[in-house]
């Protein structure tokens, strides 16, 4: 009854940040204000993880728990970023997907006992994938506002939405800091999962294993360019975006077709 609360009153309030942050682009206007309610939704969010996993007397990986776990991560690096960056209109993206998640794990709660215990090492694991599956998504949304806003200022006027955003060089910057902090925590996801995982390519893991070298290969040349050959613009985000939709099937391809499709667990 509790965990139920804390989630509702979560998902209001990413709501009404979401809501505040639409005003603000319509008014053309930045106001510190309106994250304020993404803080409450996190913290709410967090005390709802909390106390499901309490319950459980573990962390429930399921395929909606882990997507709502994610995304509040994804929310918290928004606000602590905005606090030195002004970057809060990518809640306006960020928030509803958090609320979405958050509903479903409400309304599609794992039924299975969650039993299994994880070792440091395979909490060491589990974590920086999740760490780095969460930069790197916030650097997707960053590449694609990057597209809409390079598009949007090639016109006269260009859109509301566009004169509310950071310069050019600040999204682009923060992006690649974005993308050199994620390939940071997916170095130690891959490492650790060699070193402490039997089998990393196992029939159930192998195509996992492989995409996510992949991504780490796409996203690590990106940097290289950047730092080489000074990459910017569309080669930064078609490269991102196809580094992240890589590691988007990695981490969620398997569990989409084995939990959902398939209902095994």
């Amino acid at each position: 009854m509790i965990s139920s609360l804390l989630g509702i009153l979560s998902i209001g309030c990413y709501l009404i940040s979401t809501l505040l942050l639409a005003i603000d682009i319509i008014k053309e206007k930045s106001q510190f204000k309106s994250i304020l309610p993404g803080w409450a939704a996190f913290f709410l969010h967090l005390a709802f993880i909390t106390t499901i996993s309490i319950q459980n007397s573990n962390i429930d990986f399921g395929f909606f728990s882990i997507a709502s776990i994610i995304t509040s991560i994804i929310a918290l690096l928004l606000l602590l970023v905005n606090l030195s960056k002004p970057i809060e209109k990518l809640g306006i993206a960020v928030f509803p997907i958090a609320a979405l998640t958050l509903f479903l794990t409400l309304y599609f709660p794992n039924t299975e006992p969650v039993l299994q215990k994880y070792s440091w090492q395979m909490s060491t694991h589990i974590l920086s994938s999740i760490i780095a599956f969460s930069l790197l998504n916030i650097a997707a949304l960053q590449a694609i506002f990057l597209a809409i806003q390079e598009q949007q200022l090639r016109k006269h006027p260009p859109r509301r939405i566009i004169l509310t955003l950071p310069s050019l060089q600040t999204m682009e910057s923060l992006l690649f800091q974005m993308i050199g902090t994620g390939i940071i925590f997916l170095t130690v996801s891959l490492v650790s999962g060699f070193i402490f995982i039997d089998d990393l390519f196992a029939q159930h893991l192998v195509h996992k294993t492989v995409l996510s070298i992949l991504a780490w290969l796409i996203f690590s040349f990106l940097l290289f360019g950047r730092i080489r050959y000074g990459w910017r613009g569309q080669t930064a985000i078609q490269w991102t975006l196809v580094g992240f939709t890589s590691l988007l099937l990695a981490y969620f391809g398997s569990k989409l077709v084995l939990e959902l499709i398939l209902n095994k667990n």
